[in-house]
């Protein structure tokens, strides 16, 4: 089991969030614990079992296995599903508010499930634009408008999505100060490298070894960088991102092989000169990583596990518009 551990305001508002909510990609709550004793009320909330512990921990901590570029991929277009239940599929809308490789917990199989909605905000009702809120998330992934305004939109969620992207990407920390001080800010070391096509292969994780292929890595980082755009109602939804990421996993996988399916088959193709944001998304994939190797994998299907719970969901606590 996974536990949660948290504030008494984010542990009602979590409580409540994941008694309403139901998607292969948001994890599910098998029950919750509240009591007192000498050192105050102690709240538990316990998720299901999640063997692979979470995003954060395969890709950025050292000493664990890299996750291939392929897994890479399918996990990003997993958490955009999530994303995208929560934003545009449900009764109402809700805003995660602290999308980040920590909150993106892992199954056996590797499939990414959204947690800990500690933090997650109803977004605004029909007419109004944006819910005007105190800021609150994680330094490196929050929107600029959101942190400068307190303007709270699904489209902040969008651009915590662009920074876990580059993530994905580069192996590293949105903010790590233990780097030189230029290469702090994630976002900041990027720019000059995605700029110059010559120069982007430095910035993608060491740890691959060249096992990915360097056109998928430029389109993923040419949707990164949609997802960042300055002007929040420029980035695209994350209905789009999610079949954006579907024509970059397929262009990445190898066609079917008729005689021989279970043959491994290198694909040699012309690097192109273009950078990420140059991307004709339209042409066909290539094999720019050196020794990238292209496999078909058969995936198993998911098993949902019914929301079930050692204890009552308190309705009393839950408002349509509470924070």
């Amino acid at each position: 089991m996974a536990f949660s551990f948290q504030g008494h305001k984010e542990w009602i508002n979590e409580v409540n969030f994941l008694g309403v909510v139901n998607h292969p990609n948001l994890v599910k709550l098998v029950g919750y614990c509240a009591e007192d004793d000498e050192r105050g009320i102690q709240r538990l909330l316990v998720y299901e079992l999640m063997s692979n512990k979470s995003l954060e921990d395969h890709l950025l901590v050292r000493g664990t296995s890299p996750l291939s570029w392929l897994t890479r991929l399918q996990i990003a277009q997993g958490a955009a599903r999530g994303l995208a239940y929560l934003h545009e599929e449900m009764d109402f809308q809700l805003i995660f508010r602290d999308f980040k490789t920590s909150n993106i917990l892992l199954d056996e199989d590797f499939n990414p499930k959204l947690s800990d909605f500690g933090l997650a905000r109803q977004g605004p009702p029909a007419g109004l634009s944006h819910v005007s809120t105190v800021v609150v998330g994680t330094v490196g992934y929050a929107a600029p408008e959101y942190v400068q305004t307190g303007r709270l939109t699904a489209k902040s969620d969008v651009w915590s999505f662009g920074v876990v992207l580059y993530e994905l990407i580069t192996g590293r920390r949105a903010v790590e100060r233990n780097l030189p001080k230029n290469e702090q800010k994630l976002l900041d070391w990027v720019k000059p490298y995605v700029s110059d096509s010559k120069k982007f292969r430095l910035i993608i994780d060491p740890r691959l070894e060249e096992n990915y292929s360097l056109k998928s890595a430029y389109k993923l980082a040419s949707l990164a960088n949609k997802c960042l755009t300055k002007n929040p109602k420029s980035r695209p939804k994350m209905s789009e991102v999610v079949e954006m990421l579907g024509n970059i996993i397929n262009d990445t996988l190898p066609p079917q092989q008729e005689t021989e399916p279970e043959t491994e088959t290198q694909v040699v193709g012309q690097e192109t000169e273009e950078g990420p944001d140059q991307m004709d998304s339209g042409k066909e994939e290539g094999c720019g990583g050196g020794n990238y190797m292209r496999r078909a994998f058969e995936f198993k299907e998911l098993v949902s596990l019914r929301n079930r719970s050692c204890g009552r969901l308190d309705w009393r606590y839950w408002t349509h518009g509470s924070r």
